[in-house]
């Protein structure tokens, strides 16, 4: 698979939804995670991400104009001990819940589906990664209508252990923009990771398209320690 820029990706594409990245840093010493939001609606356009314990969640900006929480507040990004969980929505409790009963990844997501949104079905996309013992892999799942079709969901998940330097796997919801939106296809693009976390985040928030960011959530994760520094943007401030 081809090595993609990121930024390139992005910029080409003026409406890939919600993007979850993860992948290791070019030095090699972090575990790399981006996730942002856009939004077309008014009611998307208004939220802005906040921490919340060791992750985040989502909010609204003005809440006089919040007219449907569902799909659109929930809580990104969790950690459960060495392991961090970054999804596009709810799902993220149900990932923290059952895996905190001992179910796996791919297992705890067995009873969730694509968002029921029609006509465009929004896929759930998600991400896990684990760090422990200075060690790190990653895996990212998709569910996904068949088509548009609703009646079908298909399930994908794909686990990447021993991550290489400066790269990274990227998958978002939307191929493109369109009514109804279509839905990513294929796996995880392979995409890179420069710079320090800092130049990381702002390769990533302007390369996005400017009307259509909403926020955005970085996390570097020292591989040896676990220690970890997080930055969040907003376009609502």
């Amino acid at each position: 698979m081809e090595l993609l820029k990121l930024s390139e990706v992005l910029k080409s594409n003026p409406y890939p939804g919600r993007g979850i990245v993860l992948g290791k840093s070019s030095d090699g010493k972090y575990a790399v995670t981006a996730y942002f939001i856009m939004g077309r609606s008014e009611n998307s356009r208004n939220r802005v991400f906040i921490e919340d314990g060791d992750g985040i969640r989502t909010k609204a900006f003005d809440e006089s104009k919040m007219k449907d929480p569902s799909l659109i507040i929930y809580a990104p990004v969790r950690v459960l001990g060495d392991k961090t969980i970054v999804t596009n929505g709810d799902q993220t409790d149900t990932i923290f819940d059952n895996m905190s009963k001992g179910q796996s990844f791919e297992e705890s997501l067995r009873g969730r589906e694509f968002e029921p949104d029609d006509p465009n079905f929004t896929p759930r996309i998600s991400g896990l990664m684990h760090v422990e013992n200075g060690k790190y892999d990653f895996a990212m799942s998709i569910l996904k209508s068949d088509d548009g079709d609703s009646a079908q969901c298909l399930r994908y998940t794909y686990t990447y252990d021993n991550p290489k330097n400066g790269e990274g796997r990227f998958i978002h919801t939307y191929m493109s923009d369109g009514n109804p939106l279509p839905s990513f296809e294929g796996e995880p693009e392979k995409v890179d990771i420069t710079g320090n976390i800092d130049e990381f985040t702002d390769t990533v928030w302007n390369s996005l398209n400017g009307e259509n960011k909403v926020s955005l959530f970085v996390r570097f994760i020292d591989i040896e320690n676990g220690s970890c520094e997080s930055r969040i943007v907003n376009k609502n401030q």
